[in-house]
């Protein structure tokens, strides 16, 4: 909720997918007009300027990275769980961000921001 509730304050449209937490999702926000929940993670990814993990379920230990590099829109990924190894996601050309691995996040290739521009 508080990471939904974050990207919602800075302008961003969330679109979520998480095999169980939809009906709760659905009764926490029932009129949000900036939340599409949506039937499967790849729907979820489909043209989304970036991926974010923040659930470990089974289905998303291991995905088809090309099909999520062709369908997410900048081939970003946000892993809060940890669930893949940099390298591997890098060889499909995506952008990984492992969260908590201490990985530098200075500058991403297509957008050059500066970890400066990242809110704390």
């Amino acid at each position: 909720r508080v990471l939904m509730e974050a990207l919602w304050d800075a302008g961003a449209t969330v679109r979520a997918y998480d095999p169980e937490a939809m009906d709760e999702t659905r009764r926490l926000y029932p009129d949000e007009q900036r939340l599409e929940l949506c039937e499967s993670a790849y729907s979820a990814a489909d043209g989304a300027d970036a991926l974010v993990i923040m659930t470990e379920w089974q289905e998303f230990r291991s995905p088809d990275f090309q099909l999520l590099k062709e369908n997410l829109a900048d081939g970003v990924i946000f892993d809060g769980r940890n669930l893949y190894e940099p390298d591997l996601l890098r060889g499909f050309g995506l952008v990984y961000y492992a969260i908590g691995r201490g990985h530098d996040i200075s500058v991403t290739p297509k957008f050059g921001r500066r970890k400066e521009d990242f809110a704390a």
